[in-house]
């Protein structure tokens, strides 16, 4: 029978831990593309709200995109600094959020509300950060296959983990050599 788990995850992941890593470079990463693209479209000084044809690295551009690109490529900066737990979720979120502002951009397409000056391109761009993004912040932290030594794992299954725990203790404690008498 299936019942619910009510484990919470151990919010702090150390800085070092090979999950980190991984989160980390996500992160900055796709930070860096982002601040790239923005400040390279308020170098060519377009319009804030213009949906005219500027383009910046095969992408449509205006100002307002630049400045929401520079500032969530800093937000993910941010996060590859603290590392851990947050740049995971972090990028968990930004991620989702990532895919629907492509769905959202994509309805928005050919309407006098694309304030973004979104084209195809971009809409595919998104889903690609997106699902990037997605992919870095879950990357050891779901899955069915997931080792027991993990954190994510360990926090699902307290009963077991614990189990483990105690049996690693004893053959440690059991494998210790015995003291000669003197």
């Amino acid at each position: 029978m299936m019942r619910p788990v009510n484990a919470s995850l151990d919010e702090h992941l150390p800085s070092d831990h090979r999950l980190s890593k991984v989160y980390r470079v996500g992160a900055g990463l796709t930070g860096l593309l982002l601040v790239a693209f923005g400040i390279m479209g308020l170098i060519d000084r377009i319009g804030f709200f213009d949906t005219g044809g500027d383009t910046v690295l095969a992408l449509n551009t205006n100002g307002a995109l630049s400045v929401l690109s520079i500032c969530i490529g800093l937000l993910l900066f941010a996060g590859m600094v603290i590392g851990g737990s947050f740049a995971s979720t972090l990028n968990i979120v930004l991620g989702v959020l990532f895919i629907a502002s492509g769905f959202v951009n994509l309805a928005l397409l050919d309407t006098g509300m694309n304030f973004l000056a979104f084209h195809i391109p971009n809409v595919l761009f998104s889903f690609v950060v997106g699902v990037m993004l997605m992919w870095f912040g879950m990357y050891g932290r779901v899955g069915s296959a997931l080792p027991h030594d993990n954190p994510y794992w360990r926090a699902r299954h307290p009963e077991q983990a614990a189990r483990e725990q105690r049996a690693e203790q004893r053959a440690r404690t059991s494998a210790r050599p015995v003291g000669r008498p003197a």
